[in-house]
């Protein structure tokens, strides 16, 4: 996505007197300008402005009080303390060098990473526009999603690693990992220019996020008494409180993606309600059969993994593509975050691989089978109904860069952290909690 900026003021004020030929030459000159300059849509505008504050709801509370209710009562400070600092920290170093990494032209590295004339967001004036919206909404509306990508990945690692490791592992892997990908796919990167279809994210946050946490919990181990003590949920009713505000906000990470509020926005809102009603509905049905009852919880995750495998699909599928989507979200998301996390023994605390990458890369691949012409407007076949099957193969390789490029720079950047800070709390610390002996505070 090219961003350009337009200078404001072309008018000038003509001087006392001047005769009517100036003006009319003045007046077609201005007239030419402002048919050349791109035009800011109000309307576009204003949804853009509602989808940002969405997304950002997604993350707090959304996100927060979602994990919070998953983790033990002693830990639920700390858990909620981790998302809201990264939306502060996110936000900062967005406006510092992430943006401009993202989504400016990198000139020769132009195909992996950005470059940085947005550097402090330098030359965002109140002129300059993306499309048909201002380039300011652009930016903030893309910084959410920096937002929410790596406060995903602090479930798989919950109740284990110090607050000082958090800061500087996520402000190293936004620079490192979440910027070139996003560069990559949607900044006029390598992946983008390939044709791989990722409407909101399903690449760009959720196989991002998901590969890192598998890679962070596997560096930390285990928590303390992991398969031998009770680690239930403190509390599900905060989770499904927290799944709920994920679902309203994720209208705004799906259908504002479309930047714009047109058909296809609405297309894109409605697979996102449809494809989480059958995802939730799978979930719910796959653990009642196997554990012989429906949980809540089960029906929380099912509908997130159903958001998640949705979104790189949402601009591109027809209804009848988000049930399927959905369905297949709900079962084999299920079995990730159950059968397959038991079999490995790996302790991703709250199911971030399980939901988000397994999620992830079900809707990136089902995005090559089911995006259709039908939606996208396209003069030529899309995705496998259209008879392109070769799009899921570009999927596939979309997917399998995102896994190599996140695991590995996750592990490396988790190395430099450790060495420099240690990443896990002491034992004790752990087995009191982080709560009373990180932030001195505790929920009554």
């Amino acid at each position: 996505m090219t961003v350009k900026g337009y200078a404001s003021g072309a008018w000038r004020r003509l001087p006392l007197g001047a005769s009517a030929a100036a003006l009319t030459l003045l007046t077609s000159a201005g007239q030419a300008f402002a048919d050349e300059a791109p035009k800011i849509d109000t309307g576009s505008t204003a949804w853009m402005m509602t989808s940002t504050a969405l997304v950002l709801l997604m993350t707090i509370p959304g996100l927060a009080l979602f994990y919070g209710g998953m983790v033990r009562k002693k830990n639920v400070v700390a858990m909620t303390a981790q998302n809201f600092v990264i939306t502060a920290l996110v936000t900062v170093l967005w406006t510092v060098i992430g943006y401009s990494l993202a989504f400016r032209d990198g000139g020769a590295l132009q195909p992996y990473i950005g470059g940085f004339d947005r550097a402090f967001l330098k030359g965002l004036t109140v002129g300059a526009v993306s499309g048909a919206i201002p380039e300011s909404v652009f930016m903030v509306f893309q910084m959410t999603f920096a937002i929410i990508t790596p406060a995903l990945i602090t479930g798989a690692f919950a109740d284990r690693m110090k607050f000082s490791s958090l800061l500087a592992f996520m402000s190293l892997w936004l620079i490192f990992i979440y910027a070139p990908v996003a560069h990559w796919v949607w900044g006029g990167g390598f992946l983008g220019t390939a044709g791989v279809l990722d409407f909101a994210g399903g690449t760009v946050v959720h196989i991002n996020a998901g590969i890192a946490g598998l890679v962070t919990c596997l560096v930390l181990g285990p928590r303390k008494g992991y398969g031998h003590e009770n680690m239930a949920p403190h509390n599900v009713v905060l989770t499904m409180i927290g799944a709920s505000l994920l679902w309203v906000g994720w209208f705004g990470f799906n259908a504002g993606s479309e930047l714009a509020a047109d058909g296809r926005a609405g297309f894109a809102f409605a697979v996102t309600q449809i494809a989480t009603g059958m995802a939730a509905l799978s979930w719910m049905f796959a653990e009642w059969f196997v554990h012989r009852r429906p949980t809540l919880l089960g029906l929380c995750s099912g509908a997130v993994a159903g958001l998640v495998a949705i979104t790189p699909a949402s601009g591109f599928v027809d209804p009848a593509g988000a049930l399927w989507i959905g369905l297949a979200a709900g079962i084999i998301c299920f079995i990730a975050s159950t059968t397959v996390k038991r079999a490995l023994g790996y302790d991703d605390a709250l199911d971030v691989f399980g939901v988000h990458c397994v999620g992830g890369i079900v809707g990136a691949v089902l995005t090559g089978v089911f995006a259709t012409m039908a939606v996208t407007g396209a003069a030529s076949p899309v995705g496998g109904v259209d008879g392109n099957w070769g799009q899921v193969l570009t999927q596939i390789k979309g997917i399998l860069y995102t896994l190599v490029w996140s695991g590995i720079g996750t592990f490396v950047l988790l190395m430099i952290v450790k060495t420099v800070f240690g990443l896990r709390v002491s034992p004790q610390e752990e087995i009191e909690g982080l709560d009373i002996n990180l932030h001195g505070e505790t929920v009554q």
